[in-house]
């Protein structure tokens, strides 16, 4: 803290976030908050669009401004420009109106639209003129930074290529379905990471359930000379046994293993908070549409705990944006073949974990339990999981019925006699099955907590679920396992969620 005063009351020239930049998108319709630093006291002139603003850098050297919303530019009109004004100019050229979504998460947020399946044609097929892409440069911090690495670029075959594909494909449905309008994607994910490193500090040594995750981290850091010593003395056997993983991926198509390196200590990207600290507060308060997030992979062994993880999560990133209406939309975790066993797995306590954070509200959900690998941590189609966001969004927003953009998911159950009522929002929405056949993927137990299959039938937005052998059952589930046979979706054809009536403690219950 020392260093950065000392730095801001040395400081000649006005400085602005990396977030700021020519070729940039400017989000529609919201306050445009421009800010930065300067000298303690130096006057700032702002100028956009005929607009124009004043402030005074304070002690610390910080400015900000707030100019009027700016609507969508007219067909033929020229680009905006943003003049920043101090000791010294800067202005930012090729400026757009539009949307602009932030895309964060792990590995298959990150993974790349070159990686995808049909990479060839959909990387042919990318230049989009109204798209632009800004990708923050992976980095931890112990502390808020004031910016971060990385620039806007029109969306080229190039710079699509090494682009998130979940994002890219989010980004052309949603254009498409607002009449061309421009996109801002900004992309800030790193793989393997932990919602805890994107979540502040503070949020998590409030919660008596998220502390444990501070005090595993500096446990850690103080076995950390031993942790690194013994890295040290293994790491060319690790090195020689991953280059021959990588020719096995390579010949397989398949998604190349992380080079062995230290995978805990100072610097890492599973730091509490680090990430937040250097990867999204650099973007706040930039303005947005919405948050589009795909992440959940790293946490599945602790997936009862990500309950309360989650949503601390998305409330912080709505206090750092000062919006407690930001939209966020984000992934379920897709089917992923691990164990057989249906009523012991994480990753259907993570699904879970999800679908409870739509009690949160401006919040919608893509369920992918349909177009996993199940044998890929990483599935190469990724066209579907980006148009369900942009249908989820266009719900959101009103720009679609519910039942057409919205994954149908559980939203009431009730125990009549031998049967198990199960009650689906959005509450017009129509159930049916994929292939037309019975129902599947479903199991019920007494109280005795053993699960046996199911029979189930379809009554509009209800799935009533029995079996034979149970005479008082007390909980049912749907495609509770990693990799379930289900068939259940919505009359739009996206698919129902997985779920569970009962809460009963399951394989990570206390694991923190």
């Amino acid at each position: 803290m020392l260093a950065f005063f000392a730095s801001a009351a040395t400081r000649a020239d006005v400085e602005m976030p990396a977030v700021f930049g020519n070729r940039m998108v400017i989000q529609r319709g919201q306050p445009v908050r421009v800010w930065g630093r300067a000298d303690a006291g130096e006057k700032i002139a702002v100028a956009l669009a005929g607009h124009t603003a004043a402030a005074t850098a304070d002690a610390s050297g910080t400015w900000s401004v707030a100019l009027p919303p700016l609507q969508v530019l007219p067909p033929g009109a020229q680009p905006l420009r943003l003049e920043v004004a101090g000791k010294n100019k800067l202005a930012f050229h090729q400026i757009l109106v539009g949307d602009v979504w932030l895309c964060s998460g792990q590995s298959n947020m990150f993974f790349q639209l070159r990686q995808s399946a049909r990479a060839e044609a959909d990387v042919a097929a990318a230049t989009r003129p109204g798209i632009r892409l800004f990708s923050v440069d992976r980095a931890v911090a112990d502390g808020p930074q004031f910016t971060c690495k990385g620039k806007w670029a029109d969306c080229t075959p190039e710079t699509a290529a090494r682009f998130s594909a979940v994002a890219y494909f989010f980004g052309l449905q949603w254009q498409a379905d607002n009449g061309g309008i421009p996109v801002g994607l900004i992309h800030s994910s790193w793989g393997g990471t932990t919602a805890e490193a994107w979540t502040p500090r503070a949020v998590l040594d409030a919660d008596s359930d998220l502390k444990p995750i501070l005090t595993r981290w500096d446990e850690t850091m103080a076995d950390f000379p031993k942790i690194k010593a013994d890295f040290e003395a293994n790491k060319e056997r690790l090195v020689a046994e991953w280059k021959i993983a990588v020719q096995k991926a390579k010949a397989e198509g398949r998604m190349l293993p992380a080079e062995p390196r230290l995978r805990t200590g100072p610097g890492t990207q599973y730091q509490p908070a680090g990430l937040y600290h250097a990867m999204i507060t650099p973007l706040a308060p930039f303005a947005l549409s919405g948050v589009l997030w795909y992440q959940g992979e790293g946490n599945a062994q602790r997936a009862h705990q990500y309950r309360k993880l989650f949503p601390a999560m998305i409330r912080s990133w709505r206090d750092l944006w000062n919006r407690d209406d930001l939209p966020f939309l984000y992934v379920q975790l897709p089917n992923l073949a691990r164990q057989p066993e249906p009523s012991r797995s994480g990753w259907a306590e993570l699904r879970e974990a999800q679908l409870r954070a739509l009690a949160l509200p401006h919040t919608a959900m893509a369920v992918t339990i349909d177009v996993g690998d199940p044998g890929d941590l990483h599935p190469k189609e990724k066209l579907p999981v980006g148009r369900r966001l942009a249908s989820a969004a266009g719900s959101l927003f009103g720009l679609r019925p519910p039942a057409d953009g919205i994954c149908p998911y559980p939203r009431s159950h009730k125990i009549q006699g031998r049967e198990i009522r199960v009650q689906f929002s959005p509450s017009t929405v129509a159930l049916r099955t994929r292939d037309g056949g019975e129902p599947h993927g479903f199991t019920i137990a007494g109280t005795d907590k053993q699960f046996v299959p199911a029979r189930a039938r379809l009554e509009g937005n209800a799935i009533v679920i029995w079996s034979d052998t149970v005479e008082k059952p007390a909980a049912a589930r749907y495609a509770w396992a990693d990799n379930p046979d289900c068939n259940i979706v919505s009359a739009a054809g996206l698919p129902a969620s997985p779920f569970r009536t009962d809460d009963w403690p399951e394989v990570t219950f206390g694991n923190r």
